[in-house]
């Protein structure tokens, strides 16, 4: 049977979906808002929730935020679709199918989660709450949960200004869903920079033809 780019696509796209939200209801329904436990020394399950961009950045309103990220991961989908149809390479595909399916993880986070599920903060949420969730309708917040502090030390005191404080890395709480986004564009930018090249050049030229 040939192999189709465009089912491999979807098949990326639904496995990373499926266990993105596995791993989000789970850590929903079994801890409280800020509740660790160790895997090992250097790997923890974390819950925090992202109330707005990367890195719980709050820039634009969360309405305003929801709605942006359902644009642009509509376009990415729509040229993801239209470049399974053409000559790019699969690991290209895949590139930019990871980036489409860790948009959407997120995205179903912020549009469902504060319906169907009460809050975190002080309990376990429950799902499908009698008294309503925790939010309306695109005003979730994104489940995070991987937690990696690789390094944890406390900074010489001859260190100007930061001496005495611990440091940790990685610090960073995320989930499956920004890892796949961090995998997709890190091996666009190391492996496909050419096929990467070729689309900006088509979609500029479509653009120059379009005025």
């Amino acid at each position: 049977m040939k192999f189709s780019k465009g089912w491999g696509a979807v098949l990326i796209i639904m496995l990373l979906l499926v266990f993105d939200q596995i791993l989000k209801v789970w850590v929903k329904t079994n801890m409280q808002l800020h509740e660790s436990f160790e895997i090992t020394s250097w790997f923890h399950i974390s819950f925090t929730e992202n109330p707005g961009m990367a890195f719980g950045l709050e820039i634009i309103d969360k309405l305003y935020l929801s709605i942006f990220r359902i644009i642009a991961v509509s376009i990415i989908g729509y040229y993801l679709y239209k470049i399974t149809k053409q000559n790019y390479p699969f690991g290209f595909i895949a590139c930019i199918s990871l980036l489409f399916a860790g948009a959407v993880g997120n995205i179903i986070d912020s549009i469902f989660y504060g319906v169907i599920f009460e809050s975190s903060y002080g309990q376990v949420a429950a799902f499908m709450p009698e008294g309503g969730g925790y939010a309306t309708w695109l005003h979730g917040k994104v489940v995070d949960m991987f937690y990696f502090p690789i390094i944890e030390t406390v900074i010489p005191t001859w260190v100007p200004i930061w001496g005495g404080e611990q440091f940790v890395f990685f610090k960073a709480i995320f989930n499956l869903a920004d890892s796949a986004i961090c995998t997709g564009a890190f091996a666009l930018l190391m492996f496909h920079r050419e096929s990467l090249s070729t689309f900006l050049s088509t979609k500029k030229e479509e653009n120059t033809d379009a005025d």
